[in-house]
């Protein structure tokens, strides 16, 4: 009996070990590796078959807050463009674009606008004729989500000795540093140039002196793509240049009724002029000239003063007016009569004798408007008044050194 269970047993234990092996022979037999080597030629083929080029598209699929200057710039690596249409979603226009010679890069003639939604289809081939293609859907940055710095001068002019970089912002600026660090402002004169904020949405630049005579400021703007704060983001990359000319500062002395013009340290003409009355002085220090007018109009509802009455006045055609700060001082011609030389009675500018039309050039005023430029100094001495506020116009030199570094988010 025991014999016969044993046997049993067996049996039992052989069948059961005949049912594994028969399993493991269904699904590892023969025909299953030849499944795995077919598989593998399949995915061996395919990698032939695939392009080695690699195209790329800064914008990403399906963004809102593609740039407007390289979100649809192409390039590709391991081969060369064949084609590249970009057209605007909405409209269907088709947007031009350029392809380099070496075919490694293309990008659109014109900056893209903003708020748009744009479709892009890229085609390559790599050196074995495998082609590649990379489509994209995007929208551009919206203006509201957008920050746009504008400088003060002008690309290429040549200013005085005293303008500075003073960049405006159209948004409050809550990520000080990444913005500021975004901007590079170089000079070939080698002086180091430092950034200072004015409130959220003013960055200046200047160096611990007047900038060197004859030499050129390089003002570089990365600030595509750059996040401000509060949700907004930088659209330019532009470079702008400017070149130094002569050195002019020309000092007021307010007792003596005097205008000394000095140019590269030496006298050229000393002036009579007449400054701001006792009950409306002129400010004292340094300032830049920031804008020049051969003619202006100058009415006291904008300044407070009134248009009627013992203060107000409505000039229509003031001469050879140069502004020197954001408040309204302005050094300019004046036909209507003052005591120039020997009393000082406007309501806060520096007046100097002119004829009326500002035809002439041989006046004090022609002569001095002339002789000036965007960015040269009137320095203000002996008033009455307080010294001007650094942002009151282009006037940064007003602050010493420690405290102007002391404004810098880099």
């Amino acid at each position: 009996m025991t014999v016969g269970k044993h046997r049993k047993g067996l049996a039992v234990t052989a069948a059961l070990l005949g049912g594994v092996l028969t399993l493991s022979a269904c699904s590892g037999g023969d025909d299953g590796g030849k499944e795995k080597s077919a598989a593998k030629n399949d995915i061996s083929n395919a990698e032939k078959d695939t392009s080695a080029a690699r195209i790329k598209i800064p914008a990403k699929d399906g963004t809102d807050n593609a740039s407007i200057n390289n979100g649809a710039n192409v390039s590709v690596k391991g081969g060369k463009l064949t084609k590249v249409s970009l057209k605007a979603s909405q409209s269907g226009t088709a947007i031009e674009g350029t392809l380099s010679s070496d075919g490694k890069s293309w990008k659109p003639k014109q900056q893209l606008e903003r708020a748009t939604k744009y479709e892009i289809s890229a085609t390559a081939k790599d050196s074995d004729g495998r082609k590649a293609v990379e489509n994209r859907t995007f929208t551009t940055v919206a203006p509201e989500h957008s920050v746009i710095g504008t400088y003060a001068g002008e690309d290429g002019a040549t200013v005085g000795v005293g303008m500075p970089v003073s960049i405006t912002f159209d948004k409050q600026i809550q990520n000080k540093k990444a913005v500021q660090s975004a901007i590079k402002v170089s000079s070939t004169s080698g002086q180091e140039v430092v950034g200072h904020w004015f409130g959220n949405d003013r960055l200046d630049f200047r160096p611990q002196e007047y900038w060197k005579p004859n030499s050129k400021v390089t003002l570089d703007l990365k600030l595509d793509g750059v996040n401000a704060g509060n949700g907004n983001v930088g659209v330019q990359d532009k470079k702008v240049t400017f070149n130094i000319g002569r050195k002019q500062v020309s000092t007021v002395d307010v007792n003596t009724h005097k205008m000394k013009v000095e140019r590269d340290g030496k006298v050229l003409k000393t002036l009579p002029i007449s400054a701001g009355s006792a009950s409306n002085p002129t400010y004292n220090g340094q300032m830049v000239i920031s804008e020049k007018h051969k003619e202006t109009r100058m009415d006291g509802n904008t300044v407070g003063f009134g248009r009627k009455g013992a203060e107000g006045y409505d000039i229509k055609d003031v001469p050879h007016a140069m502004r020197l700060s954001t408040s309204g001082t302005f050094i300019h011609g004046n036909y209507w009569g003052a005591p120039f030389g020997s009393g000082n009675t406007s309501h806060g500018c520096v007046g100097l004798k002119d004829n009326r039309g500002a035809a002439s050039t041989s006046t004090d005023g022609g002569w001095f408007y002339e002789n000036s430029m965007i960015g040269d100094v009137v320095v203000v001495k002996g008033s009455p008044d307080k010294t001007i506020q650094p942002n009151n116009g282009l006037n940064g030199w007003n602050m010493s050194w420690s405290d102007w570094k002391a404004g810098s988010a880099a």
